[in-house]
């Protein structure tokens, strides 16, 4: 189930942050709720994989590690537990509404068509992966019925398009039958092609006219130098170590970890001051 990876579902609640309920106990009631709804959704997702995916695992080093692949976990019980973890999702998300029902119908079904085949097609398996996080972002947004700005959708799909190319450079060195294979080069070209378009993109929203008129202030932009040290240390630890984890590289790292918590405090007084709020 990759508790680690939940993490990932933080995105689910960024829209209720960027639309000024940071501290709106009810809003972020919905969408920690719809937030853990996608914990039990990913994890069914990653059960399936990793069944789909057994023989593959165990011929890597690191995945072979993992229960299915290891014989610690039976092919029938992790169904049946992701039956389960996405029957529970889906019962649940009806409670939410019917828009956090459809993403989350729409994050499964995107999911077990990369688990199933997608995955192997080499640009259409990132992309995939980080439609996936605009899938969160929408839920968010969904579950709380604000609108969510068009520049969110657009940074968070770069940034997750950012990763999942990064994750397939160490990759490169162990190949497996269930990932795809890319040239070298590509990769490197991909990865600092969308470091630097992820980065213009995030710049642009912080001085675009809506969004310093949402927040009354044209302070988000001090938060670009920490998105951009944030960027470059990422690259810098996936040049010197190869990381097939971003999560992991995060909680690992202690300057990225630092830069993070940094710009989640910026980001999150602006926000504050915006409403009003001490």
């Amino acid at each position: 189930m990759r508790p680690r990876q939940w993490l990932k579902n933080g995105f689910v609640v960024a829209p209720a942050l960027f639309a000024g309920h940071a501290f709106d106990p009810p809003a972020l009631l919905r969408v920690g709720a719809a937030a853990g709804l996608f914990c039990l959704a990913s994890s069914a997702v990653y059960l399936i994989n990793d069944v789909v995916d057994r023989d593959a695992d165990r011929a890597d080093p690191v995945k072979c590690r993992r229960p299915v692949a290891a014989g610690e976990l039976s092919i029938a019980l992790a169904l049946a537990a992701a039956a389960g973890l996405a029957g529970c999702a889906v019962v649940m998300g009806a409670v939410l509404g019917r828009g956090v029902l459809a993403a989350l119908a729409i994050y499964v079904g995107l999911n077990l068509a990369y688990s199933l085949g997608l995955k192997l097609v080499p640009v259409l398996e990132a992309m995939i992966l980080a439609t996936g996080f605009v899938v969160r972002l929408a839920a968010g947004a969904l579950a709380i019925s604000v609108e969510i700005s068009h520049w969110l959708l657009i940074c968070g799909f770069l940034l997750a398009l950012l990763l999942a190319f990064a994750k397939r450079v160490p990759e490169i060195t162990h190949p497996s039958a269930r990932t795809p294979h890319y040239p070298a080069a590509f990769l490197t070209q991909a990865v600092s092609l969308l470091a630097g378009v992820t980065m213009v993109a995030y710049v642009l929203y912080t001085v675009a006219p809506d969004t310093q008129a949402k927040f009354h202030s044209k302070a988000l932009l001090l938060t670009a130098p920490v998105v951009l040290f944030g960027i470059l240390r990422y690259l810098f630890l996936l040049t010197r170590e190869g990381s097939q984890d971003p999560t992991a590289t995060l909680l690992a790292d202690r300057p990225l970890l630092a830069a993070v918590a940094v710009w989640a405090v910026l980001a999150g007084l602006i926000v504050a001051q915006a409403g009003g709020l001490p």
